[in-house]
């Protein structure tokens, strides 16, 4: 059975409760959580997306996946973390939200993404969505994006210019 879930509107009010396949066909704003994993060092953890994945070959947030209808933002952020990094968040943060619009692997995706920061030295491990983990300084980061290298994926580079747009200032 496909996923479930809450379709809202711009005031982020829910509108109605369909499948995740049925909002992705028409096109319909549903919320994701997105997390970024940083060491005590500063370092940040990208994933490599395996190639059935949107951003396949570029390095992207570690942790992203669909709000599942009842369930809320932080059940979701959690969940997620452990199921896509093998890492239970403990000392995490909320930063933000942005509307991330755009057509790929033959869907609309216009997901709000709903994003924290998670600070932990825990090792992640690989899931079925990734094929590799590496670190990246926030400089090295903030460099690539602005050489708008083809290394980062669209999803990566949206959340730098939306959500973290004080950085790259």
């Amino acid at each position: 059975m496909d996923e479930q879930v809450e379709v809202i509107n711009e005031a982020g009010e829910i509108v109605e409760v369909i499948s995740k396949k049925e909002a992705h066909e028409k096109g319909l704003l549903h919320k994701c959580v997105v997390a970024e994993l940083i060491d005590s060092e500063g370092n940040w953890t990208m994933v490599r997306p395996a190639s059935d994945r949107q951003d396949a070959g570029q390095f992207v947030s570690p942790v992203g996946g669909h709000v599942s209808a009842g369930e809320t933002e932080e059940q979701a952020f959690i969940r997620e973390t452990e199921e896509e990094a093998g890492i239970t968040p403990k000392n995490f943060k909320y930063i933000g939200r942005a509307v991330f619009n755009r057509e790929v692997l033959g869907r609309k995706e216009n997901h709000l993404f709903v994003v924290y920061e998670v600070y932990t030295d825990d090792e992640p491990t690989l899931s079925h969505e990734g094929v590799e983990f590496k670190k990246f300084t926030l400089d090295e980061l903030l460099n690539m994006y602005k050489e708008d290298s083809q290394e980062l994926g669209e999803a990566f580079k949206f959340m730098l210019s939306n959500v973290y747009s004080s950085l790259i200032a």
